[in-house]
């Protein structure tokens, strides 16, 4: 599957938590303009690296429990799950060649 997946509070756990490989979480939101700037980069990272990483995207507004148990409180924050542990968080947006660049290591 290719794409930025939404996931939500019920679903976090399956989808990110129990994934077999890294997972990148956009902790996004509607009125997050910067967020707005990082969604199409998420998606070509997403394409690019289908099978490596898992790419989602949790609305903050919607789900506030996942928000609030990993203590975001700046939009866009990506934070990176491997074996149901966040392993990296960056936050603010960034160009893709960055993102790959911070990724690297964990792929």
């Amino acid at each position: 599957m290719s794409g930025v997946q939404e996931v939500t509070d019920q679903d976090f756990a399956s989808e990110v938590l129990g994934a077999k490989g890294p997972v990148l979480v956009e902790f996004t939101a509607d009125w997050c303009p910067p967020c707005r700037q990082l969604a199409p980069v998420l998606v070509e990272v997403a394409e690019e690296q289908a099978g490596r990483l898992k790419v989602v995207a949790l609305d903050v507004d919607r789900n506030p429990e996942t928000q609030a148990a990993y203590g975001v409180l700046s939009m866009p924050t990506l934070m990176v799950f491997r074996g149901g542990e966040p392993v990296r968080s960056m936050v603010g947006a960034r160009a893709k060649a960055r993102l790959l660049r911070e990724l690297d290591d964990l792929l």
